[in-house]
């Protein structure tokens, strides 16, 4: 698929086009395949060779399918390295079904073009151009600077500040919601200081709570603040997407795992998605960011699942959780 037109249906857009829903398989809902910090592709000391990029996620891709999963998305959103025809290429040599994303954020890393006031006095861009960007990269095709529209993107991304979401980060999220709704694919957003919070901003723009997943569940400051079974209940997707990553940040997998069965034994199991948010490639990342670039794609199929179930989560769960969920999830309405 290049530069055509969505097609709508039990569908999901994927970066060779529509796939049917019930083809995705075992589903990894936020990870990085290649992730360039925007500017880095212009330093002297940053080399991006796309034949060495490629045979890197080719044999993170195939290690993934082998131990089962089926389908990733790619949740860099735009300008943070996506490059649509290598995806093309590697899920057609893998057989990995490879979702693309639009949208952006946090606001510290966007570029300027994005933060230039609009009005006078000066206010951020409004809500509404990032809709029309981000629903556009859905019905016409991801942009491929300078040259083409290709592929339909298949989920609006979006984050805020750790430090609290700011009054751009506000239009993005805002935007992000009515791009989704216009287009029929959902927001996965990553939140700031307050999940609730944050939900809130796109339930107020009449987005259903179905069509939202808030990322960052397994980070200790929503554990501690009751988020994950808060969002939950209010009926959006719950993502404990740093699945792996142990650090002063995050809970263990050990703690994920325990809440994952405790959000079940409270009824969630519908609302639970998984993702470990690592990087296949990164470009101009800090070092600290060298633990998410080590950590396979494979992780949560060859050691937390095996976590998961030997804590006592059954088959018809865990098939929910990382089958049926992103499913529905990613179908297009």
């Amino acid at each position: 698929m290049s530069g055509s037109p969505t097609a709508e249906g039990n569908t999901v857009h994927t970066v060779l086009g529509p796939v049917p829903a019930d083809e995705l398989g075992v589903v990894s809902v936020h990870e990085a395949l290649l992730s360039v910090v925007p500017g880095a592709q212009y330093a002297f000391d940053v080399t991006i060779d796309r034949a060495e990029i490629f045979e890197i996620l080719a044999a993170e891709l195939t290690e993934f399918r082998n131990n089962g999963g089926r389908t990733i998305v790619d949740s860099t959103g735009m300008y943070h390295g996506r490059d649509v025809k290598l995806y093309e290429a590697l899920s057609r040599s893998t057989g990995v079904h490879i979702v693309a994303s639009t949208g952006m954020g946090p606001e510290n890393l966007l570029g300027g073009y994005f933060l230039t006031p609009q009005t006078n006095p000066p206010t951020p861009w409004p809500a509404e151009k990032f809709a029309d960007l981000f629903a556009k990269e859905v019905a016409e095709g991801m942009v491929v600077p300078r040259v083409e529209r290709r592929g339909a993107a298949g989920i609006v991304v979006t984050a805020a500040d750790r430090s609290g979401m700011t009054a751009t980060e506000e239009s993005l999220f805002r935007g992000a919601a009515r791009a989704a709704l216009s287009s029929g694919v959902a927001v996965s957003a990553r939140y700031g200081s307050d999940a609730v919070h944050d939900l809130g901003i796109l339930l107020d723009e009449e987005l259903p709570a179905d069509r939202i997943v808030i990322g960052g569940l397994d980070r200790k400051d929503a554990v501690a603040a009751g988020a994950p079974t808060e969002v939950a209940r209010r009926g959006a997707f719950v993502a404990l997407d740093n699945v792996g990553i142990e650090d002063g940040a995050h809970i263990t997998d050990d703690e994920r795992a325990a809440l994952v069965l405790e959000l079940v034994e409270a009824g969630f199991g519908d609302r639970i998605l998984l993702s470990s948010n690592a990087i296949g490639v990164a470009k101009g990342h800090p070092a600290e960011d060298q633990t998410r670039v080590d950590l396979p794609l494979s992780h949560i199929l060859t050691t937390f699942v095996p976590l998961l179930t030997g804590k006592g989560l059954g088959y018809e769960d865990a098939t929910r959780i990382l089958t049926d969920n992103p499913r529905r999830l990613l179908t297009v309405r």
